[in-house]
């Protein structure tokens, strides 16, 4: 298996390749770490999924997913990838978008048993995670480097492959798009997680504002965002 492809340069858009890749139909999905549950929105509107229960460790963000306005076909459960409220063998796909790094890292590998434990035999799971590189990271590292976790998140998935847990189906490396319109969006939506408690002094922030304004474009600004996916199956 491979942390990163230096030479994947291809762009992608993760959900076209969740429909190339992953039988959706009528599925049982759990989501592991959905954050704003923006992807478990996108995902019941581009596929006919039966149900996708959408998890979020995050207490204040759980209440809102709660309190916001969503589908019949979407439940919000409060918990994290590590004890996992469901049934052995009760699901079809797991996803993990950019959050198997957010798990404690003490916690990755039981995660990872608890995915093998609910999904059904034959189930299969997307594990999405960024690549360390790229110029969005370069700001992220700026007052958030994620470069050890990412690499324990890799290594996690190893694991449990080694493991015989779970089979490697396939990995793909791709770059993907993220957008702001100004830099208002971007302390929205990552400075100001609650997830996370971002402490910027002025002359960080400063240095962040400056080094995202130095991307700034007429339709704001736009990332190439190098990206790996790992599928997994259950055996």
């Amino acid at each position: 298996m491979q942390l990163q492809n230096p030479h994947a340069t291809t762009h992608c858009n993760e959900l076209e390749l969740i429909a190339k890749h992953l039988p959706l139909d009528h599925a049982t999905v759990l989501e592991l770490g959905c954050g704003t549950a923006r992807m478990t929105r996108s995902l019941v509107e581009r596929f006919p999924i039966a149900r996708i229960i959408a998890t979020e460790v995050d207490r204040i963000q759980h209440a809102k997913n709660l309190a916001s306005d969503y589908p019949d076909t979407i439940e919000f459960h409060e918990g994290g990838a590590q004890a996992i409220d469901l049934p052995d063998n009760s699901v079809d796909v797991v996803f993990m978008f950019k959050s198997l790094h957010h798990v404690p890292q003490e916690l990755m590998a039981q995660g990872l048993l608890e995915i093998a434990r609910v999904l059904k035999p034959g189930g299969l799971a997307w594990i999405s995670e960024p690549v360390y590189a790229g110029k969005f990271n370069d700001i992220l590292r700026l007052f958030h480097d994620e470069k050890v976790v990412r690499e324990l998140a890799f290594q996690a998935v190893c694991d449990v492959v080694a493991s015989g847990k779970l089979q490697l189906v396939e990995q793909i490396f791709c770059n993907t798009e993220t957008r702001f319109a100004d830099f208002a969006e971007f302390e929205t939506r990552i400075l100001n997680v609650t997830h996370t408690n971002h402490k910027l002094d002025d002359t960080l922030y400063a240095q962040v504002q400056q080094r995202f304004a130095a991307h700034m474009g007429e339709d704001g600004v736009k990332f190439a965002n190098p990206a790996r996916f790992d599928v997994l199956r259950k055996p």
